[in-house]
């Protein structure tokens, strides 16, 4: 009988950069018979970063741009530095134009992209082409965009961005055939980083391609910043929008990254009052904390990781692992999910096995995972990995997978 484990993967040469890295976290130290596997959910802060916080806070804590005393300065100076840093990590490829305003996470950013750009930017009869089946934040606030417009007599047309059915990756000749067909109507596309249940790099460097050089293109990349390299001058997108707390920075911390290419500026309307300041504190502390550890080496350890988990899972007939079929097992050359294993027990369902995995000490997420109404329509079980995880936790996880697969009547090892 095969065992559902596999070689060492990720690289065993990995194992000395990353042993050190995982006791910087003081959550993963504090906790050794818990592993957590959620890190799509919200990823565990480095000592660096929750020191950087309490150092400003007992420090220099006060509010920006609201007073001509030392406090007050350089808590202004920070937010300035830290829009710069955000800049300078992603990549951009023309800081001295583009704009970096913070929010409260993923989906308040595209959700102003969506009210406050947009909505100015079209007219009657324009068309538009946003994800149908990724994360809901990707998918609702387009859909509101319209009916804004449609209040007030504007009438646009909303296509979803087609998928390939086999890897459910964007399929970009039928996105390339609607591009042409609409032609200059073509106002605007939302496309995802990395797929949430999936795993899946989307292929954004070439929808640029697909859609044409003019036609303004927003990222969701909260799945992706933090987790891999990102690099927006090749994507050559006009938006980019990721939560902080999913790049180890305190919750309540997003980015709107807007370029300043193609459209008109992107300003959020209204009065934007006082700023999450420690959060942007803690967001530029995580992004010199990752830079230091190097996002290569993070997505080489995590993907790495998955492969393991994905292997062992696709050895166990009980399990229906989500996505791509094709980069299932160890030895496939198709392109590997990013740290991120969604999957369903054929008996059990995800709530349960979700309790079950938790009394083992495995936190995992276990529901709809916000799914977009195109999406999977059922729940599941989905294991997001960083940098603190170990091939050892994968075993572990594996291991009581297998025993559940093992008890269920018709269902087992291969």
């Amino acid at each position: 009988m095969r065992t559902p484990l596999t070689g060492p993967v990720p690289a065993a040469g990995l194992r000395e950069w990353q042993r050190p890295l995982r006791e910087q976290f003081p959550i993963v130290t504090g906790h050794p018979g818990l592993a957590y596997l959620d890190s799509a959910a919200t990823a565990q802060k480095p000592k660096a970063v929750l020191d950087a916080v309490q150092a400003y806070l007992t420090g220099c804590n006060a509010n920006a741009g609201r007073g001509t005393y030392t406090w007050a300065n350089r808590t202004t100076a920070l937010i300035e530095e830290a829009r710069e840093r955000v800049k300078a990590f992603l990549g951009d490829p023309a800081p001295g134009r583009s704009t970096v305003w913070f929010t409260s996470g993923t989906t308040e950013g595209l959700r102003t992209v969506a009210r406050d750009w947009l909505v100015r930017e079209l007219s009657d009869g324009d068309e538009i082409a946003v994800p149908f089946a990724d994360h809901e934040a990707n998918h609702l606030p387009w859909l509101e965009a319209r009916d804004l417009l449609a209040e007030r007599g504007v009438r646009i047309t909303v296509h979803p961005v087609p998928y390939q059915q086999d890897s459910h990756d964007y399929d970009l000749e039928a996105l390339a055939a609607l591009a042409a067909s609409a032609g200059e109507r073509l106002r605007f596309v939302a496309v995802t980083h990395v797929h949430h249940v999936y795993g899946a790099d989307m292929n954004v460097h070439r929808v640029r391609e697909a859609v044409g050089p003019d036609v303004p293109i927003c990222l969701d990349a909260a799945q992706s910043v933090g987790h891999l390299p990102v690099d927006l001058g090749a994507l050559d997108v006009d938006f980019a929008v990721f939560s902080g707390h999913k790049a180890m920075a305190l919750p309540g911390t997003g980015v709107v990254w807007a370029r300043g290419l193609r459209g008109g500026p992107f300003r959020p309307g209204g009065w934007q009052g006082t700023p999450n300041t420690a959060g942007i504190v803690s967001l530029r502390a995580a992004l010199d904390w990752l830079d230091a550890a190097g996002t290569a080496r993070i997505e080489e350890w995590t993907v790495g990781l998955g492969v393991r988990l994905t292997d062992g899972l696709s050895r166990l007939d009980a399990y229906e692992v989500l996505g791509c079929g094709l980069s299932l097992t160890a030895d496939s050359t198709v392109q590997r999910r990013q740290g991120l294993v969604t999957f369903r027990h054929r008996a059990i369902g995800a709530n349960d096995l979700g309790f079950i995995l938790a009394s083992h000490g495995l936190l995992v997420r276990a529901d709809g995972l916000c799914q977009a109404r195109a999406g999977e329509s059922d729940a599941s079980v989905r294991v997001s990995l960083h940098v603190h995880n170990t091939p050892e936790e994968i075993d572990r996880l594996l291991g009581v997978l297998s025993d559940l697969a093992d008890d269920r009547p018709g269902v087992g090892r291969r």
